[in-house]
């Protein structure tokens, strides 16, 4: 369990520029320029639905970006660009009912979505594929990797997700990933929740808790937000 000191907080912009800029300092050679920006693609879900997304950078590691419920592609931007310059190839998606994707036959089933990103990355050349999910988004995620064939999913990316019913069943490595003093709108903390789906969850896994009390990807907007940063690619990148 990781769980850094309390530091004054600092502007989202501020952050994000300062990770994508170490970020492609450490994957572009001098003179290099960082990944282009990303260029719509779309896909069909499992249920009959559409994906659209946003796609950033190349290569045969894909990940899968999931906004929570306040959130939708855009939002990750800061992240994907960064994920981008790191060597991967990432999918920014819009869930069913956001932006230009629409629910096939179930229409509450978000984890589709998850693996129809999962599946576009798989049959486009990626060998390995990551899903990184915020709160809602994190909820879907955890679910998709419940549901994906084995070996779809390789690590997935927990950031306070919302609970599912079986999380003994997720396949594939595990972050969780949660803010100390998160609470939900009845104002009940989250952590216990997340550990217990962290404890609940087969390896291998790991936790990390942080200082704050930010929720999913508000926290990239914290002073924790580099040391969230770091611990996804560290954990992204690892053999």
């Amino acid at each position: 369990m990781l769980v850094p000191s309390m530091r004054w907080r600092t502007p989202l912009v501020a952050l994000g520029l300062a990770w994508i800029a170490g970020a492609f300092s450490s994957a572009c050679s001098p003179g290099q320029l960082p990944p282009a920006g990303p260029h719509a693609v779309s896909f069909p879900t499992p249920d009959g639905g559409l994906v659209v997304a946003n796609e950033y950078g190349t290569g045969d590691r894909g990940v899968v970006l999931a906004h929570g419920a306040r959130f939708d592609k855009e939002s990750w931007d800061p992240e994907a660009r960064a994920l981008a310059g790191s060597g991967f190839r990432v999918l920014a998606i819009d869930f069913r009912g956001y932006g230009g994707s629409r629910a096939g036959s179930a229409p509450q089933a978000l984890e589709l979505d998850v693996l129809a990103a999962v599946r576009f990355l798989r049959g486009s050349g990626a060998h390995s594929v990551a899903v990184v999910g915020g709160s809602m988004g994190g909820g879907a995620a955890a679910q998709a990797a419940v549901a994906a064939e084995p070996g779809e999913i390789d690590r997935l990316v927990l950031l306070a997700h919302a609970p599912i019913d079986h999380p003994e069943r997720m396949q594939g490595r595990k972050l969780f990933v949660v803010s100390r003093g998160d609470v939900d709108a009845k104002g009940s903390p989250r952590l216990a929740r997340i550990q217990d789906q962290y404890e609940r969850a087969p390896g291998p896994k790991e936790i990390v808790v942080l200082d704050g009390s930010a929720h999913a990807q508000n926290i990239f907007g914290t002073e924790q937000g580099p040391e969230l940063s770091s611990s996804i690619l560290r954990f992204l990148s690892a053999p």
